[in-house]
């Protein structure tokens, strides 16, 4: 099979192209998973998780198409406690709305599954993928279909004893999902020619501090959003009534460390203190990009990031102060989502190896001259 080549080689215009061609797939494959958390996002908002009661991997690609097929979809409903417990009394028609919403979450999951995997047999056909980026994009794929076990693991806690899933199992499923994301954008990252960049060693730490300390908060995130706590403590800058709510708040549950999962207030609070930290941390990187005089694209870089994070700790007060409207909850989680990709970006941008960056070649073509 043939490689990406080098432009010192016989043939090598031919390489831009193909460089072109696996970075507007994974282009493609990121704007799907973005879409795909924004559509779990309403399906959570909106209660419609838990409306379709089976994992049908492929049978399950089409819905009900005639009404005894809609009715057994429904009865299947009635026989778990959210219905009997918080929608004893819906009819069919409501039914189909939250149907629809869950429905649409699983098709969007398999056409992933399948503008991933397609393209990526056929690049590896054409041979345009070097073996460290093959086994690199093996490694996604199979991240990929654990995601699918993890969102049926995650359905599966609401159909006994609970009326919702367990906010430990849809984190789970949330931070898989951003952690294939944040894969796939630094892959994009490594596959795009690098310019020259000077840097001091403290604004790589930052950028790697910021880049853990956003997978922490959303990871928080999603706990708040398991345990509906963006629904109580409505308040802002104070939460129960002070900026740190009591110590027997906080931790009023014994062992001490579930609060940290199941006490709505502890939850929120924690997520609060971790966007103040993120926030303040990202403004102090901006700052020490400038001072440092470091390259225009580090401090550009700083600069949209501590710009995000501003827009998203805004939408956070008024999601917060507004009981969590769908309008909110899905902008809040979208802009975390592009903080992520500027993180990541900012962290890639530092790490590059100077001599990649002087030779000014991509990581993909580095890999086919070895």
């Amino acid at each position: 099979m043939t490689e990406i080549l080098t432009s010192a080689e016989p043939g090598a215009s031919a390489a831009p192209a193909r460089i072109r061609a696996v970075r507007w797939w994974l282009v493609i494959v990121a704007a799907l998973i973005a879409l795909m958390v924004l559509v779990g996002g309403a399906t959570r908002l909106t209660e419609s998780g838990l409306s379709i009661v089976e994992w049908k991997p492929v049978t399950g690609t089409l819905p009900p198409l005639s009404a005894q097929q809609w009715n057994e979809a429904f009865e299947g409903y009635k026989a778990i406690p959210q219905y009997r417990e918080m929608n004893a009394g819906m009819t069919l028609h409501e039914f189909k709305t939250i149907f629809w919403w869950e429905w649409s979450h699983r098709l969007l999951g398999r056409v992933i599954g399948l503008v991933y995997l397609l393209p990526f047999l056929w690049f590896m056909w054409r041979g345009f993928l070097p073996g460290d980026l093959k086994r690199r994009l093996w490694g996604i794929f199979a991240l990929g279909a654990l995601q699918g076990a993890v969102g049926w693991w995650m359905v599966a806690s609401g159909l006994t004893k609970r009326v919702e899933v367990s906010q430990y199992r849809l984190a789970t499923h949330l931070l898989l999902a951003l952690l294939i994301f944040a894969a796939i954008v630094w892959t994009l990252r490594r596959l795009s020619e690098h310019a020259r960049v000077s840097s001091a060693v403290r604004l790589k730490v930052t950028s790697a501090v910021l880049l853990g300390l956003v997978f922490l908060q959303l990871y928080l995130g999603a706990l708040v959003a398991g345990l509906r706590a963006g629904k109580v403590f409505n308040t802002w800058p104070l939460i129960d009534g002070g900026f740190i709510p009591s110590t027997a708040r906080l931790f009023f549950e014994q062992p001490w460390w579930r609060n940290l999962f199941d006490n709505t207030l502890t939850v929120q609070f924690n997520h609060r203190m971790v966007a103040y930290t993120l926030w303040v941390l990202a403004i102090l990187h901006l700052v020490d990009a400038v001072r440092a005089r470091a390259d225009k694209a580090v401090v550009n870089g700083a600069l949209w990031l501590a710009a995000a994070m501003t827009v998203q700790a805004t939408l956070g007060i008024l999601t917060l102060l507004h009981q969590v409207p769908i309008s909110l909850g899905l902008a809040h989680q979208g802009v975390a989502i592009v903080v992520l990709t500027l993180a990541i970006a900012q962290v890639e941008r530092l790490s590059v190896p100077l001599s990649m960056r002087e030779a000014k070649i991509s990581p993909l073509t580095a890999d086919a001259a070895r």
